[in-house]
């Protein structure tokens, strides 16, 4: 055979042998809720109900589920592993603490790249080192660093394609959440609220990491778009500096974007949550404090606020805003109403119009809360001035405002770990906690990149049996249809299931499964370490699959107070856990 013939055979039959890895596009995002062989967004669709149609794995056969592979994450670095895995042709995405992310091969477990970004010295995460994950786009697999940088890799080698500084950490900023990408935009929040920053919602090209608009989440801000290269004007957030907060407290006001955000492609809008006002000490900052501690309606082409809803206008306990709100449609008197939900920390569950931002109906999903009376017909809390933390000023000594118990604690009836929604139940499973504190008033003033909390604080449970409660709640009426009581603080995402089953961890090292309709725990497996990440589902090579993150860590034990000598001798890790189905379950469940 000729030289060139014998090299062109050769160079086919090495591509034929070559797994063809295929690039993300805009069409499998957008359809990534309906597609079982992969996970290409953060929250298993862009409206994030984190429910997947399979049902191999179901009530009948989870308890033969088992692991088939564990990835640690190595290294002395084993310390909050909160990241969600994404999965594109038998690949693995996953983010670790400190900014590091590992492409692994789905089927063995074995490692494919890993990269871990060069931290400065002077990061100032307020609450754990952690990082919940990555967005595919194209050939790129983009996340967020503690240094408040974007970074963009190749999927198959793990090079650095382009990085683009976000904000100044040394000014208190960072990146923790996994971005979004809409139409070929990636989206991506900011963290930072406890050191006076300014909350922002920005968004770049993906291919090419040019900007593309920001978005400042406190009134006053002037917002900006780039076209061509060139930096306009557009448009200040709320129309003019400070109307709803005094003086130029609204220049370092905090309402960071932390959670990253969920796109809805019936309404075309993105929502992003707010968190709390800067600084705590709410008799320093008079008036509704706009837009902290919100929900915001974002157009993704413009970065121009549609809507907003205020769940804590404000706010004086840290109950940030920024908790996920998915959409979902339901019946009511023959019509489908376009909603969407959210948990907030503030102990209240709101179900409002997304089209609008209309509020539809609210009610506690905690036991008991104490700072609020109720919501208004239009979902403003009715306050309990007696429980808002007293003013310093207020003191004899000018050092201290009287202290108050308020429940629940400011991490909240439930913080960032995402529930889920199943369409065949039409219930919501929330991961929630029952706590209260002590919280005081002191003064303060802003430094750039210091703390500005103008508070102090100490969590405390309020039953020695449990903390962590996952509810299923049914968002028409408010009804709680079960409850599973965890002796420590639920940290962790939920899924959910065609299948009938519910999954989520707890620090004590369990992964989990609930029956859909009952609560009843139909499956228990011991990681080995705190689940705080967030399970997913997908298929591969016609075999149900589950994965999870497991590695303690995160808030709780950094700011718990008497609620993190519950948890103090949990241990730290960090591993990927991936079980399935021996191939005669899965074929029985099918047949």
């Amino acid at each position: 055979m000729p030289i060139k013939k014998l090299a062109l055979s050769m160079l086919i039959c090495a591509s034929a042998l070559t797994p063809v890895h295929a690039v993300v596009t805009d069409k499998d995002i957008q359809n990534d809720h309906n597609t079982t062989d992969d996970i290409v967004t953060y929250g298993m669709g862009l409206k994030a109900q984190r429910y997947s149609p399979l049902t191999a794995i179901n009530r009948d056969t989870v308890e033969e589920v088992r692991p088939v592979w564990a990835f640690s994450l190595g290294g002395e670095k084993q310390r909050g592993q909160e990241s969600q895995p994404l999965v594109k042709d038998g690949v693995m995405y996953v983010t670790g603490s400190y900014s590091r992310v590992w492409a692994i091969d789905a089927r063995t477990g074995e490692e494919l790249w890993q990269y871990e970004a060069r931290l400065p010295d002077g990061i100032m995460p307020c609450c754990d080192v952690i990082n919940r994950g990555v967005a595919l786009y194209d050939n790129l697999v983009i996340f967020g660093t503690l240094d408040a940088k974007l970074v963009a890799l190749d999927k198959d080698t793990g090079k650095t394609v382009w990085k683009k500084k976000v904000e100044d950490y040394r000014a208190g900023y960072a990146i923790t959440a996994a971005p979004i990408v809409v139409d070929g935009k990636v989206i991506t929040g900011i963290s930072g609220g406890e050191f006076g920053i300014v909350g922002k919602v920005y968004a770049y090209d993906a291919k090419s990491g040019k900007q593309l608009w920001v978005r400042p989440t406190v009134e006053g801000h002037m917002g900006y778009l780039w076209k061509d290269g060139k930096k306009t004007e557009n448009g200040i957030s709320g129309g003019a500096p400070g109307k709803t907060w005094p003086a130029d407290l609204w220049k370092t006001g905090g309402a960071a974007t932390w959670l990253g955000g969920t796109y809805d492609s019936d309404t075309g809008l993105l929502f992003f949550g707010t968190g709390n006002p800067a600084p705590w000490n709410s008799h320093l900052r008079p008036g509704d404090n706009y837009f902290s501690s919100s929900r915001l309606a974002i157009d993704p082409n413009t970065g121009k606020i549609v809507w907003h809803f205020q769940t804590t206008p404000h706010d004086g306990w840290d109950f940030d805003g920024v908790n996920e709100l998915i959409s979902f449609d339901y019946q009511e008197n023959g019509k489908t109403v376009k909603a969407a939900a959210t948990a907030d920390r503030n102990g209240f569950f709101y179900v409002l119009n997304r089209e609008n931002g209309d509020f539809i109906r609210g009610f506690p999903f905690v036991d008991k809360l104490n700072w609020a009376k109720g919501l208004d017909e239009k979902g403003r809390p009715i306050y309990i001035e007696e429980n808002r933390p007293g003013s310093p000023a207020q003191s004899a000594d000018g050092k201290q405002g009287a202290q108050v118990v308020a429940r629940p604690a400011f991490l909240g009836g439930k913080n960032w770990m995402p529930m889920a929604y199943s369409k065949d139940t039409e219930l919501f499973y929330v991961p929630s906690n029952e706590w209260e504190m002590d919280i005081w008033n002191e003064p303060t003033s802003y430094k750039k990149g210091a703390a500005y909390l103008g508070a102090g604080f100490t969590i405390k449970s309020v039953n020695e049996d449990f903390i962590g409660v996952l509810k299923a709640i049914d968002p028409k009426t408010g009804k709680t249809v079960w409850r599973y009581n965890n002796f420590s603080p639920l940290w962790g995402g939920v899924l959910t299931t065609g299948g009938g089953l519910v999954w989520t961890g707890n620090p004590e090292g369990y992964l989990m499964a609930f029956d859909d309709k009952t609560g009843e725990m139909v499956y228990k497996f011991q990681t080995g370490s705190g689940i705080v990440g967030s399970p997913v589902t997908w298929e591969m090579d016609g075999e149900q699959y589950i994965s999870v993150l497991s590695g303690w860590g995160g808030a709780v034990p950094l700011w718990g107070g008497e609620v993190a000598k519950r948890v103090k001798h949990f241990n730290q890790g960090g591993t990927v856990w991936t079980f399935k189905l021996p191939k005669r379950y899965q074929q029985v469940a099918k047949n």
